[in-house]
């Protein structure tokens, strides 16, 4: 029998593993070379595994919702012409074991993964029955005693309490009358995973009182969470702001906006004007395009811009454009806009949203005149450009002053001062600022 292996495929930089959502495909079903497999997901989006070749898949090596490395295999397909349809076995039980505590060892950080010979430790003869770490901090934080856990139904492997399995019991233990245990909460330190001092993932929902609603959040939204969190613990967020008159910006696109969609075939919004003046200032200030490696500074000698986008679920993602500065007005548009079009419909790939350099995000969409942004690591800045709004301003001439009506709008510099001073950061703003002020209102499409 000849038999190929599928790994997790590399899924972009800095991407170390994937989630499997979804199995399309069972041992001893027929494919054919680029059929799907399955469905994953990472941090950034959600993808496609196809088959590398024809054949018969003998066996799948991970389950749904299981976190897997990139390289790993996660399947094998029988290659042979005559090949029969054997179905492989399910998971034993060290592969099933193996497998749920590298899930739950990525969901607690702090909690390094162990090896299998670790993670599968069989329960001891005296009957006490294994948690995972998860479970433990959980039962915890939420005052559950081992008595009170041990009476909990699991529907892991041998009936291991997975995750859902102890928030099923929490939200089903609101409903009822408040028992009081005489035993001591859980002492995780005697299976060695002390819970993380000062941190409570889990709020306590047994204490809500009056007409509240509960969410749970959904897979992108923690990632999103965590990233968030992580960024703010990882640099020294700094944001300046400027104002800036886009008068000529935004007259130049009013005027030339039908003719350049019907000789383009697309529609010119501000997002591919801000990203041009944004990369001439880059080239000027490339501290800015950057990230930190402990101690050293790697700056990037080409540009990758990300742009924030809104899903319509309410999430975010951020596709990147990818060698920008070698793309003119036209190209830029073109990317923008078929970036944004595949994010809302689903259909960005793993590399559309990895190896950006810096991000701009534009919050005036949804009316803010301004905004202090999270830095997107391992990025050093993040600019943001508010929402433009007419107003009187004084307006010097070699006349002398005067007051206009003109377009004005807010920009802000989020940057990390482990590297960029103020100084560089407002004279980089500035910069941005002046571009869009003085853009050329005669130029030609």
């Amino acid at each position: 029998m000849s038999l190929v292996d599928l790994v997790m495929p590399k899924l972009g930089e800095s991407i170390m593993e994937a989630t499997i959502l979804k199995w399309l495909k069972k041992p001893g079903d027929t494919v054919e070379q680029d059929e799907t497999i399955l469905e994953i997901a990472t941090d950034k989006v959600d993808s496609e595994v196809p088959s590398t070749v024809d054949g018969i898949i003998a066996e799948v090596l991970f389950k749904e919702n299981d976190v897997v490395p990139i390289g790993k295999v996660i399947a094998r397909i029988n290659t042979e012409a005559n090949a029969t349809h054997t179905v492989s076995p399910p998971l034993n039980e060290a592969s099933s074991k193996r497998t749920d505590h590298y899930e739950e060892a990525n969901l607690v950080e702090e909690i390094p993964y162990q090896p299998a010979e670790k993670a599968t430790t069989p329960q001891s003869t005296n009957g006490i029955r294994f948690y995972s770490p998860l479970v433990l901090n959980i039962a915890s934080s939420e005052g559950i005693s081992m008595s009170e856990l041990e009476h909990i139904d699991g529907t892991g492997q041998d009936g291991r309490v997975s995750k859902k399995d102890i928030m099923t019991y929490l939200e089903s233990r609101k409903h009822q009358p408040q028992q009081k245990h005489a035993e001591k909460p859980v002492d995780t330190t005697v299976h060695e995973v002390p819970a993380p001092p000062q941190k409570q993932e889990y709020a306590t929902p047994v204490t809500f009182t009056g007409n509240v609603e509960i969410i749970e959040m959904d897979r992108m939204r923690k990632m999103i969470a965590k990233h968030m969190v992580d960024s703010k613990h990882t640099s020294a967020h700094v944001t300046s702001f400027a104002e800036c008159d886009v008068t000529n910006l935004v007259l130049w696109r009013e005027k030339v906006k039908s003719e350049f969609e019907k000789r383009e075939g697309e529609k010119i919004t501000f997002t591919p004007l801000f990203i041009e003046a944004l990369i001439k200032c880059i080239k000027r200030y490339p501290l800015l395009n950057s990230s930190v490696d402990v101690d050293r500074i790697i700056v990037k000698k080409y540009i990758n811009i990300g742009m924030a986008t809104a899903l319509p679920n309410g999430n975010l993602i951020v596709p990147v454009i990818k060698n920008a500065d070698q793309l003119n007005l036209t190209g830029l548009t073109k990317q923008v806009n078929g970036l944004a079009n595949a994010a809302r419909t689903g259909k960005l790939k793993p590399d559309d949203t990895a190896g950006g350099t810096f991000t701009i995000t534009n919050v005036g969409t949804f009316g803010s005149i301004m905004g202090t942004p999270i830095i997107n690591q391992p990025q050093v800045a993040i600019m943001a450009v508010g929402a433009i709004k007419k107003r009187p301003v004084v307006i010097e001439t070699e006349q002398g002053d005067s007051i206009a009506i003109r377009h004005m709008m807010y920009i802000s510099l989020s940057y990390d001062h482990r590297i960029i001073d103020g100084s560089l950061g407002s004279t980089f703003l500035n910069a941005v600022a002046k571009e869009f002020e003085n853009f050329d209102s005669k130029r030609s499409i």
